[in-house]
């Protein structure tokens, strides 16, 4: 039987983080993005990034959580997910700054053979744990349009769309995003 928990993550962990970012986007993002942009993405590059996240956030509101599964004999980190206070990658194209209190998810991915075990849930009820103890009242995720898997599932547990969109231009193709909220206090 296996059993999932999530913890923060260690530097030791970011070669595994860069891997599960690379594999979840080359498998659910192939139709979204150009084949040759996944191609070129570097998981060295992106492990250097996680471990700067991990040992040097911009702020103790920063965090890095890894999802894990645990079986007998085995322990797999299975997705991850960061976030912290809201800055200019939360905004839409014109729009001012929020609030100090709104937090912002700047990832939250589990590699797709992992699904559907609550891995994600688990992740966003600990990351909700961490707002509500860093004083956030509210929180924001961008989803891409065409990423009907990670809508559903944030709709499932609340997050609503708050009207906010924008475009990502990924090697002059431009790739659609909704914004979602949702309120973390206890009231």
């Amino acid at each position: 039987m296996a059993l999932g928990f999530v913890r923060p993550a260690r530097p030791e962990d970011a070669p595994e983080i860069a891997r599960i970012q690379l594999s979840t986007w080359r498998t659910a993002y192939r139709r979204m993005f150009p084949p040759h942009v996944l191609a070129n993405l570097d998981e060295a590059y992106l492990a250097r990034g996680w471990t700067e996240a991990i040992t040097a956030p911009p702020s103790a509101r920063h965090r890095v959580l890894i999802a894990v599964e645990q079986s007998e004999t085995s322990k797999t980190v299975v997705g991850f997910a960061a976030s912290g206070p809201a800055d200019e990658q939360a905004l839409a194209p014109t729009e001012k700054p929020l609030p100090d209190d709104v937090a912002a998810v700047t990832d939250l991915l589990i590699e797709p053979r992992w699904g559907r075990r609550g891995h994600g849930s688990r992740l966003l009820a600990a990351m909700v744990d961490h707002w509500r103890s860093d004083q956030f009242r509210s929180a924001v995720a961008w989803a891409y349009e065409a990423d009907e898997v990670m809508r559903k599932f944030l709709g499932s547990t609340g997050w609503e769309p708050d009207g906010a969109a924008r475009a990502l231009d990924v090697d002059d193709m431009l790739v659609p995003q909704v914004r979602l909220h949702v309120a973390v206090t206890d009231d």
